[in-house]
């Protein structure tokens, strides 16, 4: 198993920042409906980098991929249920 460099720590915060800044400009930025859709854009991006460097999935083996993808899936199924039950319910 490979180990991640300083090297790639550094460049990985250098992207999270500028994800930031990207974050920032996007919200002073009217977009209409694009807004979130924006901001879910680049959240994605900025948990993959986490997920991929600081908790060494790149370098994983693929049973840590596995598990990674069956939380990934539970996270979904259970989204799934709460929207819905949410929209199941009656406005009043």
């Amino acid at each position: 198993m490979n180990a991640p460099s300083a090297r790639s720590y550094f460049l990985t915060g250098v992207a999270l920042l500028a994800f930031l800044a990207l974050t920032i400009g996007a919200a002073y930025i009217n977009l209409g409906p694009l807004n979130t859709i924006t901001a879910m854009l680049i959240s994605v991006a900025k948990a993959a980098l986490i997920v991929l460097f600081f908790m060494h999935m790149r370098y994983g083996k693929p049973l840590m991929w596995i598990f990674a993808g069956a939380g990934v899936f539970w996270l979904g199924i259970m989204l799934v249920l709460a929207m819905s039950d949410y929209m199941s319910r009656g406005w009043r």
